[in-house]
């Protein structure tokens, strides 16, 4: 039901791993030295499940300002030999994005923490952009000479640095070093060779030219699974068979949907059912079914029945959602997307059977819980408890926050209540305008989210809200 690294949801570390607004809470009452274990593990750890989305650095942040607690557990882990070897960013980014909200709430020893990484660690780009936005151009210029060591004046050397100047997530560093006399000629290089290779990339397309047949397009698309690695070209090739095609083709594309190779037949059904064919419906449902499927194809199949948005793409779902394979998730989820009141049933159905099946985790939940929400599903509120608590993943627990404050009447004094200490401010925004009262913890953490800097602006606009003489 866990993954192997998430600690159950009763327990401290659980909560904090999840990024739910009773982790704060509980540690806020558990002891000091507890509290502290616990934030760290899940600092220097990163327990999201997809690290490039989910947000925890400001709730850790906030909890370490809230514990008084020290940045040495970070220091050992930014620092640990395994930096030489292991140069992922999810070793050391989200204690990097910690660091860099504790030096925006004026703690020093992170904003210094920053500075000697990004001198000498191996996920140095990160530690520079965090300083980028919050540290001074003095501090700034300091690392100037550290940075620009890491690449050798040889030509190799330039390439690399004229990369790194390309793609810095904040320019700021390097445009303040380019004014510098010292550095100013060798950034100014780069950057011209930074330029010159976007040029360059745009002047040697490999899609296909004008002038092509739907059978070249075709071959094309299929020709991208024979490179190393493979190049999934279906979709760009569905975006040029809209340019090609002819009514006079469209019996050579049933004849591809229904036996040509993998690519291909992904290329077609998309372009078929972007355009609602009668037939597209019959055609996605063989490819999904057959046991000699490709997995691409089956998924391309799929995709292509799910952004359809016709009524005979609907009423088709009706029929589907009752099955249990991957058809049949595919049809409740467009059922909870754009389905009606009469297909509440089926949503339902299908979101018990996704939990019971695969977890509080699995995919298939996105959109299942937005569903029940949008349909008023009243009798959801259960099994929407249960993906709340459960859950790893903070965004999907946002999201059956959100279905729960659609369906659940306690939902104002109960759930709605550790929202706003929720780690995505999402989540925050939406407790800010639902959390009851009644709770004096309710009114000053609504207070404090008003006044805190580092606060998105839609959950401040959502707290002042509540404030306002006519709330």
């Amino acid at each position: 039901m866990f993954d192997p690294d998430i600690a159950p949801s009763g327990t401290l570390l659980g909560l904090l791993q999840r990024g739910r607004g009773d982790g704060t809470l509980h540690a806020l009452a558990a002891p000091r030295a507890e509290a502290l274990a616990a934030l760290n593990d899940s600092v220097l750890r990163d327990p999201r499940r997809d690290w490039q989305v989910e947000n925890r650095s400001l709730y850790y942040a906030r909890l370490y300002m809230q514990l008084d607690g020290g940045l040495e557990e970070i220091e050992r882990h930014l620092f640990h030999p395994d930096d030489l070897v292991d140069t992922d960013e999810e070793r050391t980014g989200l204690a990097l994005a910690v660091l860099g909200h504790l030096a925006a709430y004026g703690r020093d020893a992170a904003r210094l923490l920053l500075r000697s990484y990004a001198a000498a660690g191996s996920n140095w780009r990160w530690a520079l952009d965090e300083l980028a936005l919050r540290d001074d151009d003095a501090g700034l210029m300091t690392l100037a000479p550290a940075v620009l060591a890491r690449f050798p004046e040889t030509e190799q050397g330039a390439a690399e640095l004229a990369a790194a100047v390309r793609d810095a997530f904040e320019p700021r560093p390097w445009r303040l070093w380019a004014e510098d006399p010292r550095y100013g000629a060798r950034l100014a290089v780069a950057g011209e060779q930074g330029s010159f290779d976007r040029w360059q990339r745009q002047l040697r397309p490999r899609g296909p030219r004008p002038g092509w047949s739907v059978t070249e397009v075709l071959a094309w698309a299929q020709q991208g699974l024979d490179l190393e690695p493979a190049e999934h070209r279906h979709l760009a090739a569905a975006r040029c068979l809209s340019a090609v095609v002819g009514p006079e083709d469209r019996p050579e594309l049933l004849r591809a949907a229904r036996s040509g190779p993998d690519a291909a037949r992904a290329a077609v059904l998309h372009h078929l059912a972007e355009r609602g064919d009668p037939d597209v419906l019959d055609l996605i449902e063989d490819a999904a079914t057959c046991p000699f499927s490709s997995e691409q194809l089956i998924s391309a199949a799929l995709t292509s029945f799910e952004r359809m948005r016709s009524v005979a793409a609907v009423e088709r779902a009706r029929l589907w959602a009752p099955r249990a394979d991957r058809l049949g998730a595919s049809a409740a989820a467009m059922l909870a997307r754009r389905g009606a009141q009469r297909d509440a049933e089926l949503v339902l159905a299908a979101l018990r059977r996704t939990v019971r099946e695969e977890g509080p985790d699995a995919g298939g939940l996105w959109e299942l819980v937005d569903g029940t929400g949008r349909l008023g599903v009243v009798c959801a509120a259960p099994v929407l408890r249960h993906v709340y608590r459960e859950t790893s993943s903070s965004h999907l627990r946002g999201r059956a926050a959100a279905a729960l404050a659609a369906t659940d009447p306690g939902f104002a004094a109960g759930f709605a209540v550790e929202c706003l200490w929720d780690c995505e401010e999402t989540t925050r925004e939406l407790a800010a305008r639902h959390a009851a009262t009644g709770d004096d913890r309710v009114v000053e953490q609504l207070r404090r989210l008003a006044a805190d800097p580092a606060e998105e602006a839609e959950v401040q606009t959502a707290v002042r809200s509540r404030f306002a003489p006519d709330a």
